[in-house]
């Protein structure tokens, strides 16, 4: 009957009764934002909220319009002389096709389960409930519709999703170049994706502006200005880096959410442009330097707002979290521990100490370099990362004040006590290491990395941020001393492929013996900062150490941080107060771990 109906032309508004609407649905969706309002992330449903198609430049819904259904405008749901076309090529072709399809029954088959079944039974409800959008629904209210519920490929969902996926803007910003591509789409989104298939893209764009200009939504000299154009389009996902970042803190607002019944807004600490910075000087670092192995960058302010975290150089083909979830050995980035207890207990960066064979508990550390230094300052032995020094002093000043003072800098892995502890040998995550050196960047107050300031839905703020209490940790003379000598392993040191001219930095590079893991952490005034390279199956990276690939990295992600951050020289920190009371940390008796010295 509604076929025999489209066929004569009478299937209008004011056909007979036909089955009612199913009721439209959409699962909530969670909104992640930066520190600047830009969007960094999707969770939750698939569907975007209905586009308002008012509020666009012309082109960009007409484009669609142009291309897709060009009479959506007079018809009432459904063509007659579309499907009439459709019909007779089916029975050229002797089966049913989906020929003839108008945006509205497009929108019919992506929000009511008719099925994809090419039977004239499916296609008569399709029809059918196509009339019934009209009936009930404006133009505009149809289009926004459609536009929020296509498929763009690349698991895109929606105008939205698509604009930013490829283009990384809003729709609104879409020139008429870029409304055509992803117009261009609509006939096949793996056919005619922008990105795997760019000549197909092209040639379906071409009739997607032609069909513009017969339409009259463009002149023909925007026509011809748009086939000169050559947008770029984003090989990859331009948020794919943040979603390191939205795997860690999506639990958390989960816990506060719970199964949301309204779209959730999700206010964070990250900088999306740093986010990229870090991911590119991974990727780039790690194609350069180790081309099997993986990376990890963390980056925190002075108050613990997270502004980077990046934990592989891919989240499409690497989504493990290693800047969270991976726990590796520290290296000689560990050992600023070991001294700040020992300047604690009154040594000084002057302090003469010996560089030569020692044995304790019977290891014996040895040095990257061959061969023993001699008399050396302590400041020295931190520059050159001097593994006999720093075992001494460990073993001088007590292994489980060390631990002690680790877990009061952040430190929230347990930490073993064994004689190697001294170089780093305890399992930790760039997360918690750069937290702990934070508190060095911010004149001694403890960091507790956090990546929520607000999380809001209808109307209702759900979670705020407390606003910063300072908690000094640290005191001086020691705080000074340290950032004296971690000044030094950049300048003179370790380091030295981690400066940056002009810049107030300290630091300190770690590698372990086995070259399984190799870091470099560091900071200016207010902002820290920790890369990582290694590899999954945790075999040797040749011979790599903290100071060459890691500092370079650093190096390269803080070039562009340094820019977008207050610069400030790192801060002398409290005059006067000692550090509370440790807290009893949680220890392993050396006989549980495995030593491995690192090397530096």
């Amino acid at each position: 009957m509604v076929l025999e109906l489209v066929l004569a032309g009478q299937l209008s508004l004011s056909a007979p009764e036909l089955p009612k609407l199913p009721p439209i649905t959409r699962e909530p969706q969670v909104t992640y934002l930066d520190r600047n309002g830009a969007v960094i992330g999707v969770r939750g449903g698939k569907h975007a909220p209905p586009v308002d198609v008012t509020k666009l430049p012309r082109h960009v819904p007409m484009a669609f319009v142009a291309i897709e259904d060009r009479r959506f405008y007079e018809h009432t749901g459904v063509d007659p002389r579309g499907i009439a076309r459709a019909l007779v090529k089916d029975l050229q072709k002797g089966r049913l096709a989906e020929g003839g399809s108008t945006i509205t029954q497009q929108l019919a088959r992506n929000l009511f389960p008719i099925g994809f079944d090419q039977t004239a039974e499916r296609k008569a409800k399709e029809l059918a409930y196509a009339v019934q959008l009209e009936r009930t629904y404006t133009k505009y209210q149809i289009l926004g519709l459609y536009l929020s519920r296509v498929n763009f490929g690349e698991g895109a969902y929606g105008l939205e999703a698509a604009a930013r996926r490829y283009f990384n803007k809003a729709p609104a910003k879409l020139s008429i170049r870029e409304a055509a591509m992803l117009a261009a789409i609509m006939k096949s989104p793996t056919n005619y994706s922008p990105v795997d298939n760019p000549q197909e893209n092209a040639e379906r764009t071409r009739l997607v502006l032609a069909a513009m200009a017969e339409a009259g939504v463009i002149t023909e000299a925007q026509r011809q200005t748009a086939l000169k154009q050559t947008p770029k389009v984003a090989k990859t996902s331009p948020t794919d880096a943040a979603q390191y970042f939205i795997d860690w803190i999506d639990g958390e607002v989960l816990r506060v959410t719970g199964k949301p019944r309204q779209d959730v807004i999700v206010e964070t600490t990250l900088d999306l442009a740093l986010e990229r910075a870090a991911q590119d000087a991974a990727k780039t670092t790690v194609g350069k330097h180790a081309p099997q192995a993986q990376a990890a960058v963390v980056a925190i302010d002075g108050a613990g707002r997270v502004r980077a975290l990046v934990g592989g150089t891919s989240h499409v083909s690497a989504p493990y979290n290693r800047a969270v979830d991976a726990r590796r050995q520290a290296g000689s980035a560990w050992k600023p521990f070991v001294y700040l207890t020992a300047l604690e207990q009154g040594r000084t960066p002057d302090m003469p100490v010996v560089d030569e064979p020692i044995t304790i508990a019977n290891w014996s550390p040895k040095n990257y370099d061959e061969g023993f230094l001699g008399p050396i300052t302590l400041e020295q032995a931190v520059a050159r990362s001097v593994n006999t020094v720093a075992a001494r002093v460990a073993d001088e000043v007590g292994r489980q004040n060390v631990a002690a003072v680790a877990r009061r800098l952040g430190i929230v892995s347990t930490v073993n006590t064994d004689p190697a502890m001294a170089l780093g040998t305890t399992l930790v995550s760039p997360l918690e290491m750069t937290q702990a050196y934070a508190t060095f960047s911010n004149g001694g107050n403890r960091v507790q990395a956090y990546g929520i300031e607000r999380i809001r839905s209808g109307g209702k703020v759900l979670f705020q941020k407390k606003p910063h209490v300072w908690q000094p940790v640290i005191a001086n003379p020691a705080l000074s001393d340290l950032n004296r000598m971690l000044r030094s392993v950049i300048k003179t040191g370790t380091g030295t492929r981690a400066a940056i001219p002009g810049y107030d930095l300290a630091g300190k590079t770690g590698t372990t013996s086995d070259y399984k893991d190799a870091w470099f952490c560091g900071y200016t005034g207010g902002f820290a900062s920790c890369t990582w390279i290694g590899r999954d199956d945790a075999k040797p990276v040749g011979r790599m150490t903290g100071g060459a690939a890691p500092a370079e990295m650093w190096r390269t992600f803080m070039t562009t941080a340094l820019k977008r951050v207050p610069v400030v020289p790192i801060p002398a920190g409290p005059a006067a107060p000692p550090p509370p009371p440790p807290q009893e940390p949680s220890v392993v008796p050396a006989s549980n771990q495995t030593a491995s010295a690192p090397a530096r």
